[in-house]
């Protein structure tokens, strides 16, 4: 088992610096949260090729591109976990209309130290040390899983063992590595083809948290305000509605 201090290393090589960002030229920047990026680059390869319309995907938690986005990041789009980070950017002024809820998520727990069934109650062993979770105070996935710890009376249990990534795609990072036995995160990722084959998860039962109702918003900042419209638009497309799915997504 990997330590604490290699996991923490295991963050700072794979944070994204938004901040240091410069928006390219005519092309549509997405920020994208975690949680959704698997998906989302089938649907801007898919959006690019109907289009013409160059366009590229940044990554990281959604609390870190909201609190970017008003400090002046370059985005176009903002693509959250949740529907209370782009309203809170709509109300501040920063997005031209309130978000749009373009899917709706699922948690699972994943291990890939684990062949069989899972079992949360497990979690409660001696054996298990770390325990994976998005970071609750800016991740809308973390905020799921503390919900589920919640739910089914772990939390008390368990906080001593978690451990918490900036986001989904760090949160996988520990789970790939080992370093923790497992983690909750996104059922698109453990759907993504290079994640499919790799250990066992469980798919967490709706009632045991919020629904993770994921918004969208065009952003004020925009210099393609039509070209981002276009994409907002392209995201209620049959096509990118069918990629959503094929990663879990619910669509309503």
């Amino acid at each position: 088992m990997r330590s604490f201090d290699q996991m923490m290393f295991l963050v700072l090589i794979i944070t994204l610096p938004i901040s240091c960002l410069k928006a390219p030229e005519k092309v549509l920047l997405v920020a994208t949260a975690a949680n959704v990026q698997f998906a989302m680059k089938e649907v801007v390869e898919a959006f690019i090729n109907h289009t013409g319309i160059e366009c590229q995907m940044v990554t990281s938690s959604s609390g870190k591109i909201a609190a970017q986005i008003q400090e002046g990041a370059p985005f176009d789009v903002f693509l959250s976990a949740d529907m209370q980070y782009p309203m809170e950017i709509y109300e501040k002024g920063f997005a031209w209309n309130p978000p749009t809820n373009y899917a709706t998520g699922t948690i699972v727990f994943w291990s890939v130290k684990e062949k069989g069934t899972l079992d949360l109650n497990i979690l409660t062993d001696e054996d298990i040390d770390y325990i994976a979770i998005a970071n609750p105070k800016i991740a809308p996935y973390g905020v799921a899983a503390i919900e589920t710890l919640e739910f089914y009376h772990l939390l008390d249990s368990v906080k001593p063992k978690l451990v918490y990534g900036e986001n989904i795609a760090q949160v996988n990072q520990f789970i790939l590595s080992g370093a923790a036995y497992g983690g909750f995160t996104a059922k698109a990722a453990v759907l993504a083809p290079r994640m499919a084959a790799t250990g066992s998860w469980k798919e967490i039962d709706q009632k045991a948290y919020r629904p993770i109702k994921q918004g969208a918003v065009v952003l004020k900042n925009s210099r393609m305000k039509k070209e981002a419209d276009v994409f907002l638009d392209f995201l209620g497309s049959n096509e990118a509605i069918s990629i959503l799915r094929k990663y879990g997504y619910e669509i309503e």
